[in-house]
């Protein structure tokens, strides 16, 4: 089933509208959707390495304009939609340490925590609802989204036949591994 599984999102990510729905589940993620877009762009950069570049620029744009919806919840709706986003997640205690964490630090927890497993809607929410600079807020989710999605890029691009071959022998670990890694990103988030 696992098998089956993968072989479908290979052959999904070939098709001509992956990359308007990596784009999508990229904006979507960075403000209220749980499965974080790494998730459509490593098929997708291991099905056409060449395209590997072009499919983390399209994923930073979604990211990016997803992290400027997830700002404006915090900054604007923070009570009506925030905390109802918040709530679902279980996330009212991360988000209390983000936004004491946002007076004291800014950017740099921007920055740190754009490139974790660490679901990006908490760091968006939080910045608009600690009311941060807008274009700070902006300029820092260009570096870290851009540069957490060019580095795997680069990295499927580089390994990605070897990457791929990989995969395909150790579904099971890989799956396992992945999982393990999402899971352990949502305790981080709850304990730290």
């Amino acid at each position: 089933m696992l098998r089956n599984f993968y072989n479908t999102v290979i052959a999904l990510s070939e098709r001509p509208a992956a990359p308007v729905w990596l784009f999508a589940i990229a904006f979507a993620e960075a403000s209220f959707f749980p499965i974080p877009p790494d998730a459509l762009l490593i098929p997708m950069a291991l099905a056409q390495p060449r395209k590997a570049f072009w499919f983390a620029f399209i994923c930073t744009c979604g990211s990016v304009l997803g992290g400027a919806l997830g700002y404006a919840i915090g900054f604007f709706l923070l009570d009506k939609l925030a905390q109802p986003i918040i709530h679902v997640y279980h996330y009212e205690a991360a988000f209390a340490g983000f936004q004491a964490k946002f007076a004291q630090y800014g950017v740099w927890v921007i920055l740190i925590k754009g490139l974790t497993p660490i679901p990006y809607k908490i760091v968006t929410i939080a910045a608009g609802a600690a009311a941060f600079s807008f274009p700070l807020f902006m300029g820092a989710s260009v570096v870290t989204r851009g540069g957490r999605f060019f580095l795997l890029a680069t990295l499927l691009r580089i390994f990605g036949e070897s990457v791929r071959e990989f995969i395909e022998k150790r579904l099971g670990l890989v799956t396992s591994l992945v999982a393990a890694g999402i899971v352990g990103g949502f305790l981080i988030l709850k304990f730290v």
